[in-house]
């Protein structure tokens, strides 16, 4: 798909796209891709944790979009969100699309034991009720949470982006990808037919809802491979350190770290920096201001692939062929 500038720029006549308090560094570098100006609005958090949101000009009859990753700071972040839905319906907004790069609750998405919520069906309930008539997202924890949502969901994949990244490093010669447990495995092996390499899995056991979980062995042959350790996203980074660790024990040359959502804290970040990880490549769905105290942290942008995924909803073309491949100017802006 060509665009030329005459056409990005009529796409402001009816396209809005705004960023709620967690999605304006995002929302920006998508309107940058776009050629658009973000929508006015305000937030204010009041002194009692209360949200006001204000939507400062008029979105009658446009196709909006919101950016909100709900990640660093969930509650806060998914109850604005609804406030986003209900303010623009409210507006006479023609459409309203939520776009969540990081959907933490995509880890609750199932009842395996007696008394528990399934939270994410909760939240996407929840999003739909307040006004949502599609939604967005990438690299969910469980791709099944789609299914909660009865409005269109598009679920974007961070791998392509990724793996050109990598590609332009110089750790492609014999190269293995190594997912951290058997749970992942289908996704690593993606990014090894991608990167035409082999793939190991490691043997992970967690004892319980703690962030603690511990890697018994690796099964594949790693050693003198440069490993690629893939995997959604890292809280503790307990994992990531675990597996680096087994990779090493077991004659690993160099090891890098791609994760779709980096959420760690200041002991995740100590921990990863310490490990025999050498690079953690993560992509911007979330604004971690912990990462600015890593050494070994590059941020590769996924904004763009947003961009482009909003050109085609707007011009009701398909999404689907952004989850193999993305266009070359998505690759040039990494």
């Amino acid at each position: 798909m060509k665009w030329g500038i005459a056409d990005l720029n009529s796409l402001d006549s009816d396209i809005k796209i705004f960023a709620g308090s967690s999605g304006i560094p995002f929302a920006k570098k998508m309107c940058k891709y776009l050629g658009n100006d973000l929508g006015d609005s305000e937030v204010i958090t009041f002194s009692d944790g209360n949200i006001f949101l204000r939507i400062k000009e008029t979105v009658r009859n446009k196709d909006v979009y919101v950016v909100q990753p709900i990640g660093m700071n969930p509650n806060n972040e998914f109850v604005e969100i609804l406030f986003w839905m209900d303010a623009l319906k409210r507006a006479s907004a023609n459409s309203v699309t939520a776009l969540i790069p990081y959907f933490s609750y995509a880890k609750g998405d199932k009842k395996d034991e007696p008394r528990v919520s399934i939270r994410a069906r909760v939240c996407a309930e929840s999003i739909e009720l307040a006004g949502a008539d599609r939604i967005v997202v990438m690299d969910l924890h469980a791709a099944q949470v789609q299914g909660f949502f009865k409005k269109p969901v598009d679920h974007l994949l961070s791998l392509p982006i990724m793996c050109e990244y990598v590609k332009s490093l110089d750790i492609m010669e014999n190269i293995c990808v190594v997912s951290p447990d058997a749970g992942y495995a289908k996704t690593a092996r993606k990014y090894a037919d991608y990167l035409h390499c082999p793939v190991a899995i490691g043997d992970k056991m967690r004892y319980g809802h703690d962030e603690a979980a511990h890697v018994l062995s690796v099964i594949g042959d790693v050693a003198g491979k440069n490993c690629m350790i893939v995997d959604d996203f890292t809280v503790s980074g307990g994992t990531l350190v675990d597996i680096a660790c087994a990779l090493k024990r077991l004659g690993a040359k160099r090891i890098i770290a791609c994760l779709s959502h980096v959420i760690v804290r200041e002991k995740g970040v100590k921990a990863i920096e310490e490990s025999p990880i050498e690079m953690l490549v993560g992509t911007d769905s979330v604004q971690n201001p912990f990462l600015a105290k890593s050494t070994k942290f590059v941020t590769v942008s996924v904004a763009p692939l947003f961009a482009e995924a909003v050109l085609r909803i707007h011009e009701k073309e398909s999404v689907s062929p952004l989850f193999s491949k993305v266009p070359k100017k998505v690759v040039e802006e990494i």
